[in-house]
């Protein structure tokens, strides 16, 4: 059963100069196209991962998942409620409580002012639920001690702030974790340890996860679906097997062939060509194929759909 449900999503930002220099140089607004007609589905307690280069809008749809930016188009579905067209407060108040969010930086999402204990209970007190002792049995349950629940962020390290990060997420008990890059700002030896950490709390609280990161080892170790963005637009959705053993996109072969491999050293593999285009002026057809080798004519007019093909979903004319 699918807990969330992705229809045509869309966010387009305004980015244009002030109103007097646009008078005074006569030029028209700008629209920054951050994601572009996304469509997905994730089933309840499975992982479902987000990748692509900076700018590709995975940490846009995740702001529009949990309810900090509202769709410019489309509808975000969460156990069958929008959060966006909903007009029943309690309903959608009843949703919140169940989707929590993980940031990339785990020291600029704490208050530095506030104990560890007050950070974590913050979601339970904001809603006037009861508090007590909550904090201390959340730091256990993440692999910190009881104690540390009366200092400050300042006195953990990067790993045990993404754990407390990890605690104030779990404290209302919700369904769904939006996880944005949780473990880009950490060492590698720590990564592994925050990763099995919420694969642990995962399959003991049957929690659901969206994890939006950009190192492939990460999504291939965590993720139960894959889906590949690229100028906001999702172009390929696999599960990690296919996508790694067979990917069909050649922005996701590109992808694959750029990332560090273990058994890689002495490769010969060319960098990738090109830069993602400027979003305010996207390219026409297939939003990729100033950078394809294979792109012909049909490429540059007509935007391939999104359409199934042996267990994966791709957007691409050639994928055949």
């Amino acid at each position: 059963m699918a807990l969330v449900r992705v229809e045509t999503l869309s966010r387009v930002f305004d980015v244009s100069k002030p109103w007097l220099n646009r008078v005074l140089e006569r030029s028209p607004k700008t629209y920054l196209t951050a994601v572009s007609d996304v469509s997905i589905e994730i089933e309840a307690r499975s992982t479902y991962a987000l990748v692509g280069e900076s700018g590709s809008g995975k940490s846009t749809i995740g702001r529009m998942l949990v309810g900090l930016l509202a769709p410019s188009g489309g509808t975000v579905e969460i156990d069958g409620v929008d959060l966006a067209q909903e007009r029943d407060a309690a309903r959608v108040a009843a949703v919140r409580d169940r989707i929590q969010m993980i940031f990339q930086d785990p020291f600029a999402s704490l208050n530095p002012r506030w104990k560890v204990r007050d950070i974590i209970t913050e979601p339970v007190a904001a809603r006037g639920g009861d508090t007590s002792g909550l904090a201390e049995e959340l730091l256990e349950q993440v692999g910190l001690s009881a104690r540390d629940a009366g200092k400050f962020p300042h006195e953990f390290s990067g790993g045990q702030r993404q754990r407390i990060c990890i605690a104030r997420a779990l404290a209302s008990k919700p369904e769904l974790i939006i996880c944005d890059e949780p473990t880009s700002a950490l060492d590698v030896s720590v990564q592994a340890q925050v990763l099995n950490l919420m694969s642990d709390l995962k399959d003991d609280l049957g929690l659901t996860y969206v994890l939006i990161s950009h190192d492939l080892t990460v999504v291939q170790h965590m993720a139960d679906r894959i889906g590949v963005l690229y100028l906001g637009r999702l172009v390929e959705e696999a599960t990690p097997d296919d996508l790694f053993a067979s990917p069909r996109h050649p922005y996701t072969q590109m992808l694959l062939a750029a990332a560090p491999r273990m058994d890689g050293f002495g490769r010969d593999i060319p960098p990738p060509e090109g830069e993602i285009p400027d979003p305010t002026n996207p390219p026409k057809g297939c939003a990729f194929h100033p950078r394809c080798a294979l792109a012909t004519a049909r490429c540059r007019s007509d935007r391939p759909v999104l359409r199934d093909l042996g267990g994966s979903r791709v957007a691409c004319h050639l994928a055949e």
